[in-house]
């Protein structure tokens, strides 16, 4: 392995190091009693350090967000021509991906840890929420550029937003009543897919080249 490759691999590994110990922290505690100090002394870390990797506390939670958005920003931007942005919308739904396509059999354990995490902070939601309307306006933008329809690009980013923001809700809510395995992933990708056919009555031809 490379010099490169060796720094980004202990990058990704103390990366990784901060989450695990911030998360049993906050599990243990709670978000809001935890502060960034503490997680950086009990990841052998300075506070510097743990800023360099995450911007925000909040950030300990929310990393993985900031890619997904990033992802499906990308999904759409690239689609293939003759594609709408709908159409590459839904088939980005469909994917498993994040803790909901890992192999680990733990996943879904650490991802209930996460809802209940999240579930008993209100700066934590306020957070999410932010995140989320985010996404929504960096989209509407894109699409925005493609129609020339500021208005109608801002409502068909927000209802797309709002797939997968409910999608996430249905996730969380299911794994903390102790649901696992399979047969989740696949309920919850068909939950994607019913709301993507609803929407796409409306929405299927929006942005596509005529």
């Amino acid at each position: 392995m490379t010099e490169v490759g060796l720094r980004a691999r202990k990058k990704l590994e103390t990366r990784q190091q901060i989450v695990g110990v911030a998360t049993e922290l906050f599990a243990e505690r709670g978000f809001d009693d935890v502060t960034v100090a503490e997680i950086a002394r009990a990841a052998g870390v300075s506070e510097k350090t743990v800023f360099n990797y995450f911007g925000t506390k909040e950030d300990l939670i929310f990393g993985g967000l900031d890619d997904f958005s990033a992802d499906l920003l990308l999904v759409v931007r690239d689609r293939a021509a003759g594609v709408s942005p709908f159409e590459a919308f839904g088939d980005f739904v469909v994917r498993p991906r994040g803790l909901l396509n890992a192999e680990d059999p733990q996943a879904m354990e650490r991802l209930a840890v996460i809802a209940r995490i999240i579930g008993s902070s209100a700066a934590l939601q306020a957070r999410q929420r932010q995140l989320f309307e985010a996404s929504a306006d960096r989209l509407a933008t894109l699409l925005a550029d493609d129609a020339d329809r500021d208005v109608a690009a801002a409502v068909v980013a927000n209802a797309m937003v709002g797939v997968l923001r409910a999608m996430q809700g249905y996730l969380h809510r299911a794994v903390l009543d102790g649901r696992r395995g399979p047969d989740l992933v696949e309920d919850v990708l068909a939950q994607g897919r019913h709301a993507v056919e609803v929407l796409a009555r409306g929405l299927a031809d929006y942005g596509e080249e005529s």
